[in-house]
């Protein structure tokens, strides 16, 4: 079958279904857009060798001079359209320009990207042809750099708390209220602001609505630069909204229906996100390299030792399968796909922990020297802390991944009571519901020999047959806490931790054996014996947590004794045990 827009390969791992047509064949990107992305990436290599990336830190400021030589290039207009005066890369292309921005300077990738996947993304995907004709030449340019305005000081991850509101008066709307952490918040001339249209009541909160907000509608300021712990020279500041009218036509899609905007804009934009992490992994292992080439100790370069070879090894396994996982949601983006939520956050989860740990294992490759300031370490670390906050949390995304991944087996089971309760009228009909389940709870419990993945290559047959056992251990263990649960699933984070992490994993194991498939079919086994060792590699480590998991999921886990001693420590304010006492 021919890749569907409308199906979801992520969501369809919940239900024990592997729909290998979404990833099989693994995508290429275009030739048109490789030949338009190339030298893009040879100018951004050239441009960022001439700045000082430790001077950025130092000050904490981003200088006008070099905000004037971003927009000269036209890293402002990557992803807008040719016919209003952009690049129009496509997501791939454009993931792939962020790559190699993030790998030089994140403070700089994230002014891009803050513009970009966020800060106008609502405008391409909810925008009129009147909102678009207006706005994009302007953003293309960089003359209006963009922020998405939806954090607010009593409001993160509960995105429906905002208490920014937008009261309608005549053809306007007046706008009041503050966002907090807002990137790019003090230079930026067009913000995406999210606000109440409706006031919360004690039965259900009011509905949002976004809006497009430009600083020439007045009543628009900010607060001063937030003086941040990593990314020091991106602008992050407090946005503040006094009395605004903002025109009605420029409601971002429809009333009421901002909700969906924000989190169709944060699903588009995490593949930015994602594709910065691969940036960032690339430059420290490529630093690791050399270093653990060039100490000698004992006589001989580290590079030689096992335990050094263990840290690059696993360095170079993540960004293998964190590039596998980002540039497959890109493609599903660019084929039109419509469904790739889950995807997306894993992604994000994936790759912002897997440079988090390439930054640690840099680091400790260095050794002492990797500690002192004169190397580029430590801003590193500071600088990739971020990116398991931003974009949602990957604790809200896990909890994300869980409850949606859950919500199909959820409409089975349900449906399956009702329709087999409705049917004790119709034994013919009952039977055939029974069947069905049968069908399912027997392919969960069948060890091997499932066919679902036709299309890898024959020397990854091992790892072909453990996905397909594993995706119905994650069937068969979705089953059992909705069983357990019901609706009460939804406060029982540790279990549907565990159940993301057991999808996001084997998320990664499918995006990576399929890129390692469409390699071999390239340049057959011999030329891939790289690739197909990480492949392995993953496919060992991935496999252990997989099975703790599905092991935890069943009952056999510490759960409630770590919520007892939490529960202790929130009552008593403090840990009491002390060796003195």
């Amino acid at each position: 079958m021919p890749f569907d827009p409308n199906a979801s390969f992520g969501k369809s791992l919940f239900f024990g279904e592997i729909l290998e047509d979404q990833i099989f064949p693994y995508p290429e990107m275009p030739r048109d857009q490789a030949e338009l992305v190339a030298p893009i990436c040879d100018s951004i290599d050239k441009y960022m060798a001439t700045i000082d990336s430790r001077k950025l830190d130092r000050t904490g400021e981003m200088p006008n001079e070099l905000l004037q030589s971003l927009r000269e290039i036209g890293l402002f207009g990557l992803i807008v359209p040719e016919a209003h005066g952009g690049l129009g890369l496509s997501n791939t292309g454009y993931a792939r320009v962020m790559q190699q921005v993030a790998g030089w300077d994140g403070s700089i990738a994230v002014t891009l990207g803050a513009h970009s996947s966020i800060g106008f993304k609502g405008l391409l995907l909810f925008g009129t042809d009147e909102q678009k004709k207006r706005y994009l030449p302007k953003l293309a340019t960089g003359e209006m750099i963009a922020a998405f305005c939806l954090t607010e000081p009593g409001s993160g991850s509960d995105a429906f708390s905002v208490k920014t509101s937008a009261k309608r008066d005549g053809d306007f709307y007046v706008l009041n209220g503050q966002k907090l952490w807002i990137t790019n918040g003090g230079i930026a001339d067009f913000y995406t602001v999210f606000a109440k249209t409706t006031p919360d009541t004690p039965s259900q909160k009011g509905k949002i609505t976004a809006f497009i907000v430009t600083r020439d509608l007045g009543g628009v300021t900010h607060g001063p630069h937030e003086d941040k712990m990593g990314i020091r020279a991106s602008n992050t500041t407090a946005v503040f909204f006094d009395n605004v009218r903002v025109p009605a036509a420029n409601v971002l899609g429809e009333e009421g229906k901002g909700f969906k905007v924000a989190m169709s804009i944060l699903n588009h934009g995490r593949t930015g996100l994602g594709a910065g992490a691969v940036g960032g992994q690339r430059r420290l292992l490529q630093a690791a390299i050399a270093h653990a080439n060039e100490r000698k100790q004992f006589g001989r370069p580290i590079s030689s030792f096992g335990k050094i070879k263990e840290k690059l090894g696993r360095m170079a396994t993540n960004l293998y399968v964190s590039e596998s996982l980002c540039y497959m949601v890109s493609s599903t983006i660019d084929r039109s796909g419509v469904d790739y939520s889950v995807e997306g956050a894993a992604t994000k989860v994936f790759n912002s922990e897997a440079l988090w740990h390439a930054t640690d294992e840099a680091l400790q490759i260095a050794g002492g020297m990797g500690y002192m300031r004169e190397q580029p370490y430590e801003q590193a670390m500071r600088d990739s802390r971020i990116n398991r906050i931003f974009e949602g949390t990957n604790e809200i995304l896990r909890l994300y991944i869980g409850l949606t991944g859950l919500q199909k087996p959820g409409e089975y089971l349900k449906g399956l009571g009702k329709e087999l309760a409705n049917s004790l009228t119709d034994p013919i009909k009952g039977f055939g519901l029974l069947r069905e389940y049968a069908v399912r709870k027997a392919r969960q419990a069948v060890p091997y020999g499932r066919t679902q993945i036709s299309k890898a290559h024959e020397s990854m047959r091992e790892q072909v047959a453990y996905v397909e056992d594993a995706v119905q251990g994650l069937a068969a263990l979705c089953d059992t806490v909705l069983r357990r649960h019901g609706r009460e699933v939804v406060e029982m984070q540790f279990a549907t931790t565990r159940i993301a992490d057991v999808a996001i994993d084997l998320l990664a194991l499918c995006a990576t054996i399929a890129r390692t498939t469409r390699l071999i079919e390239t340049r057959g086994v011999a030329g891939c014996t790289v690739e197909l060792n990480m492949t392995f590699a993953f496919y060992s480590d991935a496999r252990h947590r997989i099975r703790a998991n599905l092991r935890a999921g069943t009952g056999r886990n510490n759960d409630e004794e770590i919520k007892n001693v939490a529960d202790h420590l929130i009552a008593s304010g403090k840990y009491e045990n002390d060796v003195l006492r």
